[in-house]
């Protein structure tokens, strides 16, 4: 995957490889100590059942290593959202 500014997430939808819309990137959460993205921090889509996935209050929380392309939409495979 190439480089991303993390000012060009903002507001990008989220969707699984298998074409369903999981919500809205709201925030980023980075590790400190070796400035990596960890989590995306994303609005679930109201058609998105959240059970067994990480939530923190009404926000999903992505592990980056989820995701599988950024373009249009950030990509992720929905399998290993439930790390």
């Amino acid at each position: 995957m190439s480089k991303t500014f993390c000012r060009s997430l903002a507001r990008k939808k989220v969707m699984s490889n298998d074409g369903m819309l999981i919500g809205t990137i709201k925030n980023i959460i980075v590790d400190l100590n070796t400035g990596q993205v960890a989590d995306l921090l994303v609005k679930p889509d109201e058609t998105f059942k959240t059970d067994g996935y990480r939530t923190d209050g009404d926000k999903m929380l992505v592990p980056f290593e989820s995701v599988k392309d950024i373009k249009d939409y950030v990509v992720v495979d929905r399998y290993l959202l439930k790390r």
